[in-house]
């Protein structure tokens, strides 16, 4: 709860007794390896926090291969976005990497909160620009140069990640198959 409290002062936007209640409104859950935070095709009704662990959003193609978007670490929040401004299903999945610890809270709680406490409609919207912000930032080098430049950077940006996140995941955020990720692995040892 205490990382929770230090991201609610993200910025001063929030006073002190402000995080203090709005912190009752976070249930804590365990989320083990593979268990789902969302499910895809279900409509997004809450935003949780990664307090410990790793999760990822993937979305399955039509040949029913899953395909890993991006990882949500530790001191970040997570919601299927669009599924959860638009209240419609969304084809995005969230997902435990690793045994993992969230506070959660929904949409109905978050929404009496932007009414009832002074600049959280503000601090949630500056929480939502930013997680873009970091996903573009995160993704940019996705774009450039051959599979083992590409992982070379993604060791180099996400150390932990490549220590706990199983190969496929990676292989699929990378864009390459498990075998290519392997190969490069290897000539790198």
């Amino acid at each position: 709860m205490k990382r929770l409290e230090q991201v609610l002062g993200f910025g001063g936007i929030l006073s002190e007794e402000s995080i203090k209640y709005a912190v009752t409104y976070f249930q804590k859950i365990d989320l083990k390896s593979l268990e789902h935070f969302h499910k895809a095709y279900k409509i997004a009704s809450k935003v949780g926090f990664v307090e410990e662990g790793i999760l990822r959003m993937y979305n399955v193609d039509e040949n029913g291969k899953e395909i890993t978007k991006y990882f949500i670490r530790e001191n970040q929040f997570t919601v299927d976005l669009e599924s959860y401004y638009t209240q419609s299903p969304g084809k995005d999945a969230i997902q435990a990497v690793i045994p993992s610890t969230l506070y959660v809270v929904s949409k109905t709680d978050l929404d009496i909160l932007a009414e009832e406490v002074p600049n959280m409609y503000i601090f949630i919207k500056s929480i939502t620009e930013a997680q873009l912000l970091n996903k573009i930032k995160d993704n940019d080098f996705l774009n450039f140069g051959d599979a083992r430049t590409k992982y070379l950077e993604f060791i180099k940006r996400y150390p932990n990640l490549a220590k706990y996140v199983p190969q496929q995941y990676i292989a699929s955020y990378l864009k390459i198959t498990p075998q290519s990720l392997s190969r490069i692995r290897t000539s790198l040892d």
